[in-house]
């Protein structure tokens, strides 16, 4: 195995843990078996929420593990385009690129992965010393990694239970039931979500995995997590806040958008709360940048679509006049690739 050894002086505050994979998808919105073409996208849950924070003015890397292969020059090319930094990625000449698929259809996408083996499920609790901890602001991760494989259920347990003072650790649940059951999940979830300083959580995903009713009954099962964001799909999203002791609530209604593909609007949802939070901004704001990111993913069939300029988005977020923007605003917007 090779690395590209991050320079010891230049590391980046934010840093963000995850397998990303080659996707195909039908360039003509068909189903597989009648396309007569496959567009190939780069697509991971902690790299996308990489390339949206870098394209919000934050300066991060991603880290995990690539094969030997075409598809891994294709996935650091693209990120490095995004203005991610992926220098230190370890290449597995033993193990492949993970793949998936959408098969896209009139009820909704299907996701086929091809990922069993892959490069990025021999992550383990080795790499933590590839990661330079003690230099960043802000680790981010996901429940994905948790289902890869043992090795990388180990990494995550052992990354959220360093000794303190360690970064801050934020933690999206993105609980996919073709990796694991509910049953499986739900409990292992839980004790990760528990020891994050961040967790980010879909209402949906909390009922199927918690049996929550509403954002509260999520709150009461993370108590002491420092700063808890349920979204509740096209609806809204809430913040929930320890301050002095207590708990600010923040609640910001969602854009409303001509959904495209919904799959990746998680994570550009999580970019723009993190940026604003790594930024200091109050919960209105980190919600309403959030949104803004969702509802641009939303319009695209690609998880890494362009988007409109960072400080056009920014203006945005802060906008008095919230309840009145027009999403279609962001469809008129200039974009950066």
């Amino acid at each position: 195995m090779s690395t590209d050894p991050a320079s010891a002086a230049d590391i980046a505050p934010v840093l963000c843990l995850g397998e990303t994979m080659v996707l195909g998808a039908s360039a003509h919105r068909l189903p597989l078996e009648e396309t007569p073409d496959v567009e190939l996208h780069v697509a991971g849950a902690e790299s996308n929420v990489a390339a949206g924070l870098a394209h919000l003015g934050q300066d991060v890397e991603w880290f995990s593990r690539l094969g030997d292969d075409p598809f891994a020059t294709r996935i650091r090319a693209l990120l490095r385009s995004r203005g991610v930094r992926a220098d230190a990625v370890v290449t597995d000449p033993r193990r492949p690129t993970g793949l998936y698929f959408k098969d896209v259809r009139p009820t909704g996408s299907r996701v086929l992965y091809y990922r069993a083996g892959s490069a990025a499920s021999a992550l383990g609790p080795d790499d933590l010393d590839r990661l330079h901890l003690d230099r960043r602001r802000l680790v981010h991760v996901s429940g994905i990694t948790a289902a890869l494989s043992a090795s990388c259920d180990a990494l995550l347990e052992r990354l959220l239970t360093l000794r303190r003072p360690r970064p801050p650790i934020s933690f999206d649940v993105n609980h996919r039931p073709t990796l694991w059951d509910p049953a499986t999940a739900g409990p292992r979830l839980l004790a990760l979500a528990r020891r994050a300083d961040v967790v980010l959580v879909g209402l949906d995903e909390a009922e199927r995995l918690w049996g929550t009713a509403d954002e509260d009954a999520v709150r009461a099962l993370l108590p002491e997590v420092a700063s808890l964001v349920v979204k509740d799909a096209d609806r809204a999203a809430t913040s929930f806040t320890l301050r002095d002791g207590g708990d600010e609530r923040t609640s910001v209604p969602a854009l409303r958008v001509e959904v495209v593909e919904a799959i990746g609007a998680g994570d550009a949802f999580a970019a723009g709360w993190l940026a604003s939070w790594l930024d200091g901004h109050d919960p209105t704001t980190a919600l309403r940048l959030g949104h803004l990111m969702a509802a641009c993913t939303l319009q695209h069939l690609g998880d890494l679509p362009p988007l409109p300029p960072a400080d056009r988005l920014r203006a945005l977020a802060a906008d008095a006049d919230w309840d009145q923007i027009d999403s279609t605003l962001l469809t008129r917007l200039p974009e950066h690739p």
